[in-house]
């Protein structure tokens, strides 16, 4: 007896140790790596936003939208100072991640932040802008355009998950715990020593073939990841991808809007068979370009990505003008 209660006493202090850890970790990453932008509420979630050139009626206008456990740094890394002047651009923050916040008990399905990002459209009078979504943030783009086809004018997709996969890439499966209770236990102890134990290999695996740049963790936000709510949110959205990427695969043959797909044909975490030629396949008039390069092409290629999304601009711009000739 004696033993066993020693047993859970040691347990009972490696699991405060590690709470407190948790928590430390969380409030030194918030403190180095502050919002940059600002708010905006919208029904179930604050949004935080940047903007650039915000508010320049006679720019294009673009939304901008990051994948799964990202922020929006991945799009100010280096693509949006490469765009600057010519686009009136907003990068947003999806609901929880980054520094946005999801309300109790909202959904995170793809349907729901879908409605989300429209109703930031209506809020900043964005004017049915060009889209631009990588990977899961890929995955919303086109449930944007389905749902709400009047908020969008066009999509740029860069490396964008589009079809239901047989299995959660390896790297991600640690946010597939069922159990709400046990989601919260590990979010609070486990998830956040195991995420730095497992950096490097985890995130060779997101930006293989390429090189991690060294500047990864503060300027593209990497550290923003290493907080409780972090972990709850990417699993409550990976989790949730089910709940209508199924039915939303039926559908793409609808889309009417020009869209644009990036893809490195070296990607570890989405093949681009598998979801940019699906995708190219289904939609009339889409087209797809491969380039050299791995799943994170807004860090590791900005050049190409802000270049493709200058195309995709421009290939819109023509064919609304064609339209209205």
């Amino acid at each position: 007896m004696t033993l066993v209660l020693t047993l859970l006493g040691v347990l009972a202090l490696l699991v405060f140790v590690a709470f407190l850890f948790t928590l430390w970790t969380a409030r030194k990453v918030e403190a180095v790596l502050p919002p940059q932008g600002r708010f905006v509420d919208v029904p179930g979630a604050r949004l935080h936003i940047q903007e650039f050139d915000g508010g320049d009626p006679t720019l294009p206008p673009l939304l901008l939208v990051h994948g799964l456990a990202g922020q929006l740094a991945h799009y100010t890394y280096g693509v949006t100072d490469r765009l600057t002047g010519r686009y009136r651009m907003v990068a947003v923050d999806r609901a929880g991640s980054g520094h946005s916040t999801r309300d109790p008990g909202t959904p995170a399905d793809l349907h729901t932040q879908a409605a989300m990002l429209a109703a930031l459209i209506d809020r900043l009078g964005l004017e049915r802008p060009l889209v631009v979504g990588h990977s899961l943030g890929g995955a919303l783009a086109l449930t944007l355009a389905l749902r709400h086809p009047d908020r969008v004018s066009g999509l740029a997709l860069i490396a964008p998950l589009t079809h239901m996969q047989e299995h959660v890439p390896p790297v991600f499966e640690g946010l597939t715990i069922l159990s709400p209770t046990w989601r919260r236990i590990v979010a609070w102890t486990l998830a956040i020593p195991a995420t730095i134990r497992n950096s490097r290999t985890a995130l060779d695996q997101v930006f293989g073939p390429e090189a991690v740049p060294e500047d990864y963790a503060m300027r593209g936000g990497g550290l923003l990841g290493l907080r409780p709510g972090a972990f709850l949110s990417a699993s409550d959205d990976l989790r949730s991808v089910p709940e209508c990427l199924p039915m939303q695969e039926l559908r793409y043959g609808e889309l009417q809007v020009p869209i644009s797909i990036l893809y490195g044909k070296d990607d570890r975490i989405l093949d681009w068979r598998a979801h940019g030629q699906a995708l190219a396949d289904k939609v009339r008039g889409a087209r797809l370009e491969l380039i050299e390069g791995g799943h994170m092409l807004p860090i590791t290629n900005p050049d190409a990505t802000a270049g493709f999304i200058a195309d995709a601009a421009s290939r819109l711009a023509r064919t609304t003008a064609t339209a209205r000739a």
